[in-house]
């Protein structure tokens, strides 16, 4: 089976629904961090069965506007209301219990706040609450994907999951064979503003399950294309941002082109970042000494990402790391700037 072959069973194939839910434990505290789970933790499958421990979102599960709810009072089953949602400023009525916040509460949090508010009305309430849907938690999935938009966690959810969930990758026809259009090597995994350390190569070309990780709230899934002929210039730049592919482009007139130098930026020390952004490839180039005709500009390729940095005395580890975050940020405020659509059950409206 040829690697593209492999690569589309591998994507697009539908991940059935686990029996395993969002499980709530109102006496658990979430860990700091952002950080993936440790190779050792990862469930090397396409989809979480049965993890053999749950991310910190998951063991305290908080409520928020667009989840559902049945609401009863014990052994007065008269009073039950059924699917009660969670109203989009976050609260919630039952009974007497009016406008009850319910937005960063867990289910035992929620039922103490109510029996609190109907206390005044019935003796010792004891108010049963049983989640019916969850629509509050959600990630984003952009780029060269079939179904961009945002989606609801209504089961844990993997990479592999998500990206079937959205359609698979966008593909398209080169010389009368279907090719996959993401550009693997600059997709990213953003969560708190952080790019994880996901490597979609391993995962799509390779069938490394190691790289499959569980999705968390919030998270932001980005396919680059690999048919955009795009420059990424970013750092201290007058407008940072994308430049589209043109003729013989280099590091100076890619630059120029994008308002040219801050004021803050070190000419003679200007990065590009070429390849995978797990294992890039850089190139240095010294524009203050091209500018004065002492050097040759820097030839650029497609994906290239041009960083202007401003500190004289970073280390190469260090801008290169500045560089990519620099490229992370970019890309989600490109596309959080676009009109997402809402989500609902199964998927983006």
């Amino acid at each position: 089976m040829n690697n593209n072959s492999f690569r589309r069973r591998f994507t697009c194939c539908f991940i059935a629904a686990s029996g395993a839910g969002l499980l709530l434990a109102a006496e658990t505290q979430p860990s700091p961090g952002p950080s993936p789970p440790a190779s050792g933790e990862t469930n090397l499958s396409l989809s979480i069965t049965s993890p053999a421990r749950r991310a910190a979102w998951q063991q305290h599960l908080t409520l928020g506007p667009g989840d559902v709810l049945n609401l009863s009072l014990l052994d007065m089953p008269e009073t039950i209301r059924t699917e009660v949602p969670v109203g989009p400023d976050g609260r919630i009525s039952f009974l007497q219990a009016g406008n009850i916040v319910a937005t960063g509460l867990t289910i035992d949090e929620l039922r103490a706040r109510m029996d609190e508010a109907l206390g005044k009305y019935y003796q010792n309430p004891h108010t049963v609450v049983v989640p019916v849907a969850f629509h509050s938690k959600k990630y984003v999935v952009l780029g060269a994907i079939t179904t961009k938009g945002v989606y609801s966690f209504d089961r844990p959810t993997t990479i592999i999951e998500a990206i079937a969930r959205a359609g698979g990758l966008e593909t398209g026809l080169f010389e009368t064979r279907t090719v996959e259009l993401a550009d693997l090597q600059h997709s990213l995994l953003i969560r708190n503003g952080q790019r994880l350390p996901v490597d979609f190569e391993k995962l799509f070309q390779h069938g490394d399950l190691s790289q499959n990780i569980p999705l968390e709230p919030e998270d932001y899934l980005y396919f680059a294309s690999a048919v955009d002929n795009e420059i990424y210039v970013l750092g201290e730049v007058i407008n940072p941002g994308t430049l589209v592919f043109a003729t013989r482009p280099t590091a100076v007139n890619a630059i120029a082109s994008h308002g040219g130098f801050t004021i803050h930026a070190f000419k003679s020390r200007v990065l590009v970042v070429r390849g995978s952004l797990q294992h890039p490839e850089t190139f240095v180039v010294d524009t203050a000494a091209v500018l004065t005709g002492k050097a040759k500009d820097f030839a650029l390729q497609p994906h290239d990402i041009v960083y202007v940095g401003k500190n004289p005395w970073i280390t190469a580890a260090e801008i290169v790391d500045l560089a990519v975050k620099s490229f992370a940020q970019s890309v989600v405020v490109t596309g959080t700037t676009l009109r997402i659509p809402g989500a609902t059950k199964n998927g983006p409206l």
